[in-house]
């Protein structure tokens, strides 16, 4: 450690030959003094520890390097134990690392650890105690913090119950330069909910539960919720690009191309430990960020080559969000654990080649196996003599469940259904001259005792499209027989769809070919989230903008060649929207929104809604529309047997639904009765006051104020008295019976 002013002044001077205060030192504080941040950072101060006598405390310091020890290198003489007057601990101490990167990782891996069951460990720098004291941040003389009353806070939740009681779902537009909110009106014009200017600089985005609306800027991201849309949380990432959450918006993670730079003033989240990272992930409910992470060193590429594309998310969430996890490139899988954003088991996953991994989408119930664990699923290419291999991994054993050897393989695409129940990879493989290309679909059964793999049919086309049903066990592909890669003229394509077989057992039966549509221009597959319906279309395709809606349980006879299949394919509706680009389902699975945006082109932009019928609700063009969002619902709180029974109950259900929308219809028509009643009343309250006007100025001129009075008078007077009576007799005729009779 470099000497410090005040022990140069020790060593080098005696006090008593001259008077200190005539001496200009400030030359040896500028040279000599050490900067706490770089000569203290590998300290950290150790709080809540026990009280503990001098004997008692070597004892206590060889417990407590055990936890030390395995976020870093410290030894027992580097652990500084003051005692006090008492004979006894002051409950802290003072521990050095070896490096200030193990003095960053203790902070963050040990803070608010359990050290037994009475005490929990709390680490910080001392470099950021000595700052914070200086910034004036910590008083000298301790202050009880101030507590301060309970607020009720809003409902975070609150949309779910519709105030109209139609259970009427929202989303989120960006057009101009405004995002609002409207809950859906079906074909009349959305109610809208809040409308802001400037909410966002570049986009929106909804938290996978829709609690949260996201909105992005260059000092970082914002999050708001609530009826009132007060902001929630805002997370500093300078000139935030993306953002992602877990599958339970407990975690958030920000990238920025932007490396982080922390200026010398500091930063109000962020420390020196993050300054020249891209990547942060943030506790949403703490608003702390718990690590961060710089850019991977992609592989170049070949001369020649595209640039290697941003993977996003680069960080992939097991389904619990305990474990969030990051692919090497080529190298290894690291997978941390959460909050403490620890590396599980302090190493990565080495695996030689690995391409790509993903987690299954939901908690899988494997025969047999009855212990806590999460799947992920990897591949690697051929290396040399090696086959290519497909691997199913148990966390946290990391026991490898399954694996599967692949020969000539050009690309794989990993595939979950949403329930875990399947694992389809896509794999593209090509012949021995490398000219031709065809698909095989191998369809892990995960629930199925040991993992067996289906082999669907080999495909003679590229497979350019594939998604499964969601809860479900049908899916569809889209194939090309076309050589891949951009063309001026949309691509004929083939949609395919694939049921399995009917089966007495706990499990599906073999999957079979269903139907195949020929001479397409469809490009995408967009399943209802709640299965049965799908659309394919075509998007982002300037000659062609097809929308096909299928129903895959249609109620009708079944063709006799397809008898023994769990599908009943029939195309409901097409329809067409110009320049589509998006398309998007509600969570109720029972609207379909389009739309045009201007980020992709500037012709025709705006959104249409359909049922699931395919049948057009509402058409809406809007100049400079960006964006269009559905607010997401989080799983229903109803238990399997309640929606087993609300099922059993349907059409009772559909009654109370059918009633309430002939009332609406009621209501819509007495609302036009009611307007035509306004425009009544309106006339007469104007025939009033016209009226009233005539007889003032009538007044005014001297005039009668009722001429038809006036004449009466004057006749009167011209007959000489009493104005005759006249008596009018008016006779009417009715005919009662009329006949004809012809007379010879």
């Amino acid at each position: 450690m470099a000497p410090t002013f005040e022990h140069l002044r020790e060593a080098d001077l005696d006090d008593d030959e001259f008077n200190e205060d005539e001496i200009d030192t400030s030359d040896l504080r500028e040279r000599f003094e050490v900067q706490l941040e770089h000569g203290y950072d590998t300290f950290v101060v150790i709080d809540g520890l026990p009280k503990v006598t001098e004997e008692q405390k070597p004892k206590l310091i060889k417990f407590l390097l055990r936890k030390l020890n395995t976020v870093g290198k410290t030894s027992e003489d580097l652990v500084y134990m003051p005692m006090g007057d008492d004979g006894q601990s002051l409950q802290f101490a003072f521990v050095e690392y070896s490096s200030p990167a193990e003095a960053a990782a203790a902070t963050r891996q040990l803070h608010m650890v359990p050290l037994d069951k009475k005490h929990t460990l709390r680490v910080n720098k001392i470099t950021d105690i000595e700052r914070y004291g200086r910034e004036g941040r910590v008083d000298e003389e301790y202050q009880p913090p101030h507590i301060e009353e309970f607020t009720k806070k809003e409902h975070l939740r609150w949309w779910l119950k519709d105030p109209s009681g139609r259970g009427r779902d929202q989303f989120a537009m960006f057009r101009g330069e405004s995002v609002g909110v409207f809950w859906n009106n079906e074909r009349d014009q959305p109610e809208n909910i809040v409308d802001r200017l400037h909410w966002t600089e570049t986009f929106v985005q909804w938290s996978p539960l829709g609690t949260y609306l996201t909105s992005i800027h260059a000092q970082g991201v914002q999050l708001w919720a609530g009826q009132s849309w007060s902001r929630h949380a805002r997370f500093a990432h300078p000139y935030v690009n993306l953002v992602a959450f877990s599958p339970h918006e407990k975690y958030l993670v920000t990238w920025s191309n932007r490396p982080i730079s922390i200026p010398d003033e500091g930063h109000p989240a962020l420390s020196i430990d993050d300054d020249g990272k891209n990547y942060v992930i943030w506790d949403i409910a703490t608003g702390t960020p718990l690590r961060s992470f710089a850019n991977l060193d992609l592989p170049k590429p070949e001369e020649g080559a595209p640039p290697p594309k941003l993977q996003w998310p680069a960080f992939k969430w097991s389904s619990d969000d305990k474990y969030v996890a990051r692919l090497n490139q080529g190298q290894s899988i690291s997978v941390y654990e959460l909050p403490r954003m620890n590396l599980l088991d302090k190493t990565t996953i080495k695996i030689e080649g690995v391409v790509d991994f993903d987690w299954a989408p939901a908690t899988p119930q494997r025969d047999g196996v009855k212990t806590y664990e999460q799947l992920l699923c990897f591949w690697t290419p051929e290396i040399g003599s090696n086959p290519a291999k497909v691997g199913l991994m148990s966390i946290p054993s990391k026991e490898i469940v399954r694996t599967l050897n692949l020969f000539s393989v050009s690309d794989a695409k990993l595939h979950w259904q949403s329930e875990s129940t399947y694992l389809c990879v896509k794999v593209d493989r090509h012949s021995k001259s490398k000219k031709s290309q065809a698909t095989t679909l191998e369809i892990f059964r995960i629930k199925e005792k040991g993992v067996p793999v289906e082999v669907v049919d080999t495909i003679k086309d590229t497979v350019i499209n594939f998604a499964w049903e969601p809860k479900g066990d049908r899916f569809a592909i889209i194939s090309t027989a076309e050589p891949p890669g951009p063309t001026a003229v949309a691509p004929k394509t083939a949609v395919s769809f694939f049921c399995p077989e009917k089966s007495k057992g706990p499990f599906a039966g073999n999957f079979k070919h269903l139907r195949t549509l020929d001479k397409k221009n469809s490009n995408a597959i967009y399943w209802a989230p709640r299965g049965r319906f799908v659309v394919i279309a075509t998007v982002a395709n300037t000659q062609s903008s097809d929308l096909d809606f299928f129903d895959l349980d249609f109620e009708g006879e079944k063709p006799e060649a397809e008898k023994d299949m769990t599908a009943n394919l029939q195309l409901m509706n097409t329809a067409d929207h110009y320049g589509v680009t998006d398309v998007e389902w509600d969570p109720s699975g029972r609207f379909v929104a389009t739309w045009a945006s201007v980020w992709k082109h500037q012709m025709e932009n705006g959104y249409h809604i359909y049922d699931f019928k395919g049948e057009a609700l509402r058409e809406e063009p809007m100049d400079k529309f960006k964006q269009f969002a559905w607010r997401p619902r989080p799983p229903t709180l109803l238990t399997k047997e309640e929606q087993k029974q609300v099922r059993k109950n349907l059409r009772e259900y559909s009654r109370v639904f059918e009633q309430e929308d002939a009332d609406r219809g009621a209501s819509a028509d007495l609302a036009v009765v009611e307007a035509r009643r306004g425009l009544l009343q309106e006339w007469y309250s104007w025939r009033e006051q016209m009226e009233a006007e005539v007889a003032e100025e009538r007044t005014a001129l001297g005039l009668p104020a009722d001429p038809h009075a006036h004449l009466l008078e004057a006749k009167t007077k011209m007959v000489g008295g009493d104005a005759e009576e006249q008596v009018i007799e008016e006779i009417v005729e009715e005919v009662l019976e009329e006949s004809e009779e012809v007379v010879s």
